[in-house]
């Protein structure tokens, strides 16, 4: 999740889907093997609209690894 224009966090999660502002539903697990360690996971958050279109995009470049519920995580 990148912050916002003044810098700040989005107080809700959104979906990474450019252009998307709806809540995140769903977390892509996904690596990178040409550049991450095959333990590491990167992730992209996704609406139920865009989950489908993003794990296909991690898929058809061999990327993605796990998709699973989004569940916020309070610190």
């Amino acid at each position: 999740m990148l912050p916002s224009e003044g810098g700040e966090t989005p107080e809700v999660p959104m979906c990474s889907r450019k252009g998307c502002r709806d809540s995140a539903q769903w977390r892509l697990l996904w690596n990178n093997p040409r550049i991450h360690t095959p333990e590491r996971r990167k992730v992209w958050l996704a609406c139920g609209e865009h989950r489908d279109w993003l794990e296909d995009y991690l898929r058809t470049r061999m990327l993605w690894r796990e998709t699973l519920p989004f569940e916020e995580v309070h610190g």
